[in-house]
């Protein structure tokens, strides 16, 4: 069992899981992530979630810019998404992710597969906010 009191912002959370089977109910298997990545932003829409899609984050190093990152959607300005179309999890997106979260010095991101077996997704935490 989860203690609600340890889990980072727990409702928002399970909401996002929630939609992310929803999107997959409704779609299936084999889209392109573009296309999930749409029907999960209906979702958040109509549920009046707030959110934030294809976020620009700029790179810099010494004030000269050397890059930037492009996040799948940020919801309520607290919790990254990402998604993906793969069979399974695989480290590089975890450490993408992580990247993500230390450079905007968010606390939560959940990364989600759409997998021919369904959903999985996996809550990643920045221990150093």
């Amino acid at each position: 069992m989860i203690d609600n009191e340890k889990v980072i912002y727990p409702e928002l959370s399970y909401r996002i899981v929630g939609i992310a089977y929803e999107v997959y109910n409704e779609l299936g298997y084999g889209m392109q992530e573009k296309h999930y990545q749409r029907a999960f932003e209906v979702s958040l829409k109509e549920k009046d979630v707030l959110f934030e899609s294809q976020k620009c984050v700029e790179l810099s190093y010494k004030n000269e810019s050397i890059g930037r990152y492009f996040l799948d959607l940020i919801v309520d300005d607290k919790i990254i998404l990402e998604l993906k179309v793969r069979p399974r999890m695989g480290y590089v997106h975890i450490k993408q992710v992580l990247e993500y979260l230390r450079v905007l010095n968010c606390q939560l991101a959940i990364l989600i597969y759409f997998t021919r077996e369904g959903v999985k997704y996996r809550r990643i935490l920045n221990k150093k906010v």
